[in-house]
């Protein structure tokens, strides 16, 4: 296993996320090695500006955190976030669609990002504390078609965030065909380690200080 700070996108999404947060987190960021920071659109181009010459990530978020945006509105955000320095694209999927069996809507929506994130980095958010085990497949399947680089837990707004028993679902699903990400409620080393265990590639987590801890 890699050393743990290089499995975590250390995050900030916070409504009342400042400029000043957001140079906190890049530094923390840089200070400890971990592979990327999370962050809302907005703040795309000030957080590169932070990690210029750094080999640190950076990840932004699209159609967060409800995924219920229309298609191009997710098309322009990621469009806009690779124009300013994103490397990854962490997109919510349209739960609604998926919970209403309309996986055509869902693969479309996501085919639609894939297309526009060409050369980066794309993750699909699930949230999975809304679907249901089957729901989460059929999440899998899609993204398994779209070629997809990783699926995520949650996006750590929702009702819930990872458990070990969604993340195992998953992994059961894609195998080695796609990373996952665990997001949402992951606070300490030991959770981390756990979903390590479980085949994760990446973590999320607001709390990246606390889970290096030794």
């Amino acid at each position: 296993m890699n050393s743990i700070n290089t499995y975590i996108d250390h995050t900030q999404l916070k409504a009342t996320s400042t400029l000043d947060d957001i140079a906190i987190l890049c530094k923390e960021a840089m200070e400890h090695h971990f592979y990327a920071v999370c962050v809302n659109g907005c703040y795309t181009a000030f957080a590169k500006a932070q990690l210029k010459n750094t080999s640190i990530k950076i990840a932004t978020v699209v159609g967060f955190p409800l995924g219920a945006v229309s298609t191009e509105t997710k098309v322009f955000e990621t469009k806009d976030a690779i124009a300013h320095g994103a490397d990854e694209i962490d997109m919510v999927l349209q739960i609604g669609a998926l919970i209403n069996n309309d996986l055509e809507t869902v693969k479309k929506d996501i085919l639609a990002v894939r297309e526009a994130s060409k050369g980066k980095v794309l993750k699909v958010i699930f949230e999975n504390c809304y679907l249901t085990d089957s729901q989460i497949k059929n999440a899998c399947d899609i993204c398994l078609e779209v070629k997809v680089d990783f699926i995520k837990t949650s996006t750590g707004f929702g009702t819930g965030g990872a458990t070990i028993e969604n993340v195992s679902l998953m992994k059961k699903a894609v195998g080695n065909k796609i990373k996952i990400k665990a997001s949402g409620g992951i606070r300490d080393k030991e959770t981390a380690l756990e979903y390590i265990a479980l085949g994760v590639d990446r973590i999320g987590t607001s709390s990246g200080i606390d889970i290096i801890k030794v």
